[in-house]
């Protein structure tokens, strides 16, 4: 596999003349995509809760990547997928992730289907890019629905 670049540009201004004093406000951007407005987690480093902080895009990065290769090995099996929702959870200590459970909650067309859409949940798991770069487990518990 060819290697793939990302670039992203992080930006912060302001002063730093106290712990409690300076923003944790900055901006993420990349070329072609609307700024994402970032802060820390508000519980444990100062930052604003309007904002998303690191943690929270780590979870979402991996929730993204399984749900993306999920789309596309249900398109390759010709299993038909109408909806697709995951309320992913990630659990961190004092300086790590410990886990992070993928909830995805999948709507097919096809009854006789449903248990081939399950083990799909598998196969996208060991082919993320995310998951397989991260130092913690990241497992997933599906739940399959059809309805025609």
């Amino acid at each position: 596999m060819a290697e793939h670049h990302y670039e992203v540009e992080v930006t912060w201004s302001g002063a730093t003349t106290g712990y409690r004093e300076y923003s944790r406000n900055h901006l993420v951007r990349a070329a072609g995509q609307p700024d994402l407005p970032g802060s820390a987690d508000p519980v444990i480093g100062r930052g604003d809760g309007s904002r998303w902080d690191p943690e929270q895009l780590l979870v979402a990065s991996l929730a993204q990547c399984h749900m993306l290769w999920y789309l596309h090995l249900c398109t390759e099996a010709g299993i038909v997928v109408t909806e697709y929702r995951d309320a992913a959870t990630g659990t961190m200590g004092a300086e790590r992730f410990h886990t992070v459970v993928l909830h995805p909650r999948v709507t097919i067309t096809d009854p006789a289907r449903t248990a081939d859409a399950a083990a799909l949940h598998d196969a996208a798991h060991a082919k993320c890019f995310i998951a397989n770069s991260v130092a913690f487990p990241v497992t997933h518990e599906p739940e399959i629905r059809a309805r025609s």
